[in-house]
């Protein structure tokens, strides 16, 4: 006995030891709290180069994890496991992290760039004033199509029921963005609680299921680019992505209406190094970093001055910076509550499961 109790002592100095290094250590390479940034992101959501540039210009060293969904990430800061000084949450994701007391408020006499921001993205409903966030990428749900495939352009939702299309379609697997692709279709808003009209809309995607192939993640794109189908409702810098891969695709925001999504970047309630999250903010608003950043991930920048240097082919693109008109048209997932959102979840899963 005697002989354990020294063992258990004798690794626990050792641990002391090598826990004490390791903590000297960072801080002699930078890595201690104030001087590292622990970022949350999408994946494959910035360009490499510019975390290394930021990381050259403020001293700060960067510490970059991804995740693969809002619900993930909400989790995850939930928990408070783990610190992260920055995170990239969707427009509802952000009034839901906002309603809980997750984030913390920005200052903006801190962010002396965001100047830079187009006014027609700030201001929103899901963050008044942009309190808690400021705006990284923005896009809309649409419809990519390949006209070698299904003949003629869809201009309208109701174009998907076509009995011509059958076994054409692949859908975004997004409870979200599919019953709201069948609300739009009957004229109703993407935020929709009456329950007689989301009834309606899931008996309205029950006829849609003999032309849907699949419901996939982010093997869409890999299969639309493929010609695995005809066409697909996915989020607009998916589009970009799949018509760089494959020429025969076009991109379409359907005329009665669709979601416009907004990412933003927030600072969680837990995070450490506040400063340095206010410093990777401005530096991301800089015009010449907004646009390289633009360039690289290939979704739309709220950055106006940043859209000035991007080619004029993007920034004139109409399928992916719109005019107001169109984006008059396009509403903003509210958060509709955890009883709502559920619910929009199962009528999903009855989709998903109805046979053909």
């Amino acid at each position: 006995m005697k002989k354990l109790i020294q063992l258990f002592v004798a690794i626990f100095l050792i641990s002391g030891v090598i826990l004490f290094t390791l903590n000297q250590l960072n801080e002699t390479q930078g890595y201690s709290g104030k001087n590292v940034l622990n970022i949350y992101n999408w994946g494959d959501y910035i360009d490499p180069a510019l975390i290394k540039q930021f990381e050259k210009e403020s001293g700060i060293k960067v510490v970059y994890q991804t995740f693969d969904s809002n619900e993930a990430m909400l989790t995850k800061i939930e928990q408070g496991g783990t610190t992260y000084d920055i995170a990239v949450p969707s427009d509802y994701a952000i009034a839901k992290m906002i309603d809980e007391k997750l984030v913390l408020p920005i200052d903006h006499q801190k962010i002396p760039n965001l100047k830079n921001i187009d006014s027609r993205f700030l201001d929103l409903s899901f963050d008044p004033k942009n309190k808690y966030s400021i705006p990284y990428f923005w896009g809309t749900v649409g419809i990519v199509y390949n006209k070698d495939l299904i003949g003629k352009k869809p201009t309208s939702w109701k174009d998907l029921w076509d009995p011509k299309l059958k076994n054409q379609i692949l859908l975004a697997d997004g409870a979200r963005e599919v019953i709201g692709m069948s609300l739009n279709s009957l004229g109703y808003s993407l935020n929709e609680t009456d329950e007689s009209k989301l009834q309606e809309a899931k008996a309205n995607l029950m006829r849609l299921t003999p032309n849907v192939k699949a419901i996939v993640g982010d093997e869409i794109k890999l299969l639309l680019a493929n010609e695995e189908a005809g066409l697909g409702v996915v989020w607009s810098g998916d589009a970009n992505e799949i018509m760089s891969e494959n020429d025969k695709l076009d991109y379409v925001i359907p005329k009665e209406g669709s979601n416009v999504w907004f990412d933003n970047i927030v600072i969680p309630k837990t995070a450490k190094n506040v400063k340095g999250a206010h410093q990777f903010i401005n530096f991301m608003l800089r015009p010449d970093i907004s646009a390289k950043n633009a360039d690289y991930v290939g979704y739309s920048t709220p950055n106006k001055e940043g859209l000035k240097l991007l080619d004029k082919s993007v920034r004139t693109d109409k399928r992916f910076y719109p005019d107001k008109q169109v984006t008059d048209t396009l509403e903003v997932y509210e958060n509709l509550g955890k009883k709502m959102l559920a619910h929009y979840n199962e009528l999903f899963l009855e989709f998903k499961m109805h046979k053909k």
